[in-house]
């Protein structure tokens, strides 16, 4: 059974001088952590999603991942840096350190920023917003605990992005 341990973040940002779009998720999950890329879950929805709004195939490894997020201007990080966490639950989350996201900003021409769930946002509202001064647009989870949300209202709400994306 897992229990609440400390957790730092392990993957470094996505992004380049192109970004357009920057993507927050939450925290890493175990298996995120463990393969030290996001979205790592194979049920996680997040990697056919992005490739459907793209028009591309689903990327299968680390570097056809970040290739597509690159070549499609899209930035991808979270919104923490480290916090307290049981497994990959985010009801979990306590003590957070907030990613430096400004880090980001200062080297990519973003447009708009969209968070991955309702977690993210929250987070985002509470511990960077007001440093950042950036509102941002809350969109359903992609992750499989979010079983309510199917594909197609995934890529209903999601297509927003395809407005600021090559």
């Amino acid at each position: 059974m897992n229990s609440i341990s400390r957790q730092q973040h392990n993957i470094a940002p996505v992004f380049d001088k192109n970004s357009k779009v920057l993507i927050l998720g939450s925290f890493p999950s175990v298996m995120s952590r463990q393969q030290e890329f996001f979205y790592g879950h194979p049920r996680n929805r997040f990697w056919k999603l992005i490739a459907k709004l793209c028009g591309e195939q689903t990327p299968t490894d680390n570097e056809s991942k970040k290739r597509l997020l690159i070549s499609h201007s899209i930035a991808l990080w979270d919104v923490i840096a480290s916090c307290d966490i049981n497994g990959s639950s985010d009801t979990s989350i306590t003590n957070v350190v907030p990613n430096n996201i400004k880090m980001i900003l200062e080297c990519a021409d973003i447009k708009a920023l969209f968070c991955n769930g309702s977690k993210a946002f929250e987070l985002y509202n509470r511990y960077i917003m007001k440093d950042i001064g950036i509102n941002a647009v809350k969109l359903p989870s992609t992750s499989p605990a979010n079983a309510a949300c199917n594909e197609d209202r995934l890529y209903e709400s999601w297509k927003i992005i395809k407005e600021y994306i090559k």
